[in-house]
Parts: structure tokens; C-alpha cells; sequence
């Protein structure tokens, strides 16, 4: 196992890190109520710039998704994956409750079981290594899948 030194966030600002109980990172309009992820200082509905940043909620819902069938492009895409083991996986937007959706790769033991308005969980994990260092980024998983 790797310690918590070794690991990184993929980038700063977009969710708390470490933690036991790790959330997306957003804003909040003080203005117009409207929430942003990740965070912003002003606010893109109101163009306000009396922002709050929040912890967002960890379960949401499963608004829309499609499956990535292919190895994207390198660069940008530094994913973990090459052309030998390459699985085809699931991207969507989660809806979390009051707040957002939040666009995200979504980790599934089974694609097919994916639908809908299903319930999805925060995780926060290993997504590659790079230069010695583990990458931890944020995905979304059907509730109660682990």
C-alpha cells in the first residue's frame, strides 16, 4: 500500500485530500443560490463574485452516460490504459442533489447494470502513477457496489 506522501490529487482544489470521507469541491452562489464545480470566484449565472465554497455531496444520481469504446488521444488523455489493455469504460454526469451535475468517469464491475437514475457514490482513488507518485483522482460508482 502506498503511503499518503506518495500520493497526489490530480489537481488541487477539486476534492478533499486525504480523507476519510473525501467530497467534491464547489461554490456557491451567495447571490442566486447557484452551485459550480469545481469551485469558481464569481458566479457564471449572475456573474456575482460573493461566492462560498462548499463540500458537495458524496451520492447522486445517474443523469446521462455513454461508454468511452475507444483508447482516447494521447495527449490530452494520460489515462492508464494502453492499446493492449485497453476496456472500453463508462463516462456520465452525476446529479447530486441540490447542487450539480458533475461530469466523471464512472467505475463499474458491469457496464450492462448501468441505468438511469441510479444511485451513484463518490470515490476517490488511484488513477495512475507518475514520476513515483500515485495520482489520485475522483470517479462515481453504482451505490453499494463495494
Amino acid at each position: 500500500m502506498t503511503s499518503i506522501a506518495n500520493q497526489i490529487p490530480i489537481a488541487e482544489g477539486l476534492f478533499t485530500w486525504p480523507s476519510n470521507d473525501p467530497r467534491l469541491l464547489g461554490s456557491k452562489c451567495n447571490n442566486c443560490g447557484v452551485v459550480t464545480f469545481p469551485a469558481q470566484a464569481g458566479c457564471p449565472a449572475c456573474c456575482g463574485e460573493d461566492t462560498a465554497n462548499i463540500e458537495m455531496e458524496r451520492r447522486g444520481t445517474l443523469w446521462t452516460w455513454t461508454i468511452q469504446g475507444f483508447l482516447p488521444n494521447r495527449p490530452p488523455y494520460d489515462g492508464p490504459e494502453t492499446a493492449e489493455t485497453f476496456k472500453p469504460f463508462a463516462v456520465g454526469y452525476i446529479e447530486l442533489p441540490n447542487q450539480v451535475r458533475v461530469q466523471s468517469r464512472i467505475k463499474c464491475d458491469d457496464l450492462d447494470q448501468l441505468k438511469i437514475g441510479m444511485e451513484m457514490d463518490l470515490v476517490v482513488e488511484k488513477y495512475v502513477e507518475r514520476d513515483g507518485k500515485d495520482i489520485i483522482a475522483y470517479f462515481f460508482e453504482p451505490a453499494g457496489q463495494r
